[in-house]
């Protein structure tokens, strides 16, 4: 084993003395290509919805919960899906949501979250890490479809319309401020300082 191994070292070190450098240079151009379409198609199909309730921790929890908000099922027929919300769309900004969400797979693995009540435990962790990295991006995924230069205040209930008009002039605060709990039951709020 030790001498085959040794023998490819030996050939994959050593000039091409058999090929030309443009049919490497092809072979390496056509490997880029091959490589970059399988990348891109599994980003994308972990990208889905069905991806993301694959696994029965999402489905049986969170999922359930967005079934009933306006999200999900609304007047409109516009429904935002799990990464609508979760993932950003720019390519540099899903590309580093992804390198953070591989720590979920950890904990899928490891079974942190895998019965009822294991998420219940965690749901208030679990919720302020979404609501710190919303609060960091400006909420960049709400602002995908929300934007406060196309709302119509006169539109909205009085509350939202001060709400967001404010919002708007003092650019202070962003979706995830006010909008927690939005498409998912919140958390037990009681340990959280400040929450009215």
């Amino acid at each position: 084993m030790i001498t085959l191994l040794k023998r490819y070292w030996d050939i994959f070190r050593k000039p091409a003395v058999h090929y030309s450098l443009g049919f490497l240079t092809m072979g390496g151009f056509i490997a880029g290509i091959i490589f970059w379409g399988g990348f891109n198609t599994a980003l994308e199909k972990t990208n889905t919805e069905s991806f993301c309730i694959s696994c029965h921790e999402m489905k049986d929890n969170v999922y359930k919960e967005l079934m009933s908000t306006a999200h999900f099922s609304n007047g409109s027929g516009v429904r935002a899906t799990c990464p609508d919300c979760h993932v950003p769309h720019e390519w540099t900004n899903k590309i580093a949501r992804k390198m953070q969400a591989s720590k979920e797979v950890w904990g899928k693995v490891f079974g942190t979250i895998n019965t009822r009540e294991k998420f219940e435990n965690k749901r208030l962790e679990l919720a302020q890490h979404e609501w710190a990295r919303l609060k960091a991006n400006d909420s960049l995924e709400c602002r995908n479809c929300h934007n406060f230069e196309y709302m119509d205040f006169t539109q909205q209930s009085p509350r939202a319309s001060v709400q967001h008009s404010t919002a708007l002039a003092k650019g202070e605060k962003t979706c995830i401020d006010c909008h927690k709990g939005i498409a998912h039951q919140l958390p037990d709020m009681s340990e959280v300082e400040g929450w009215q």
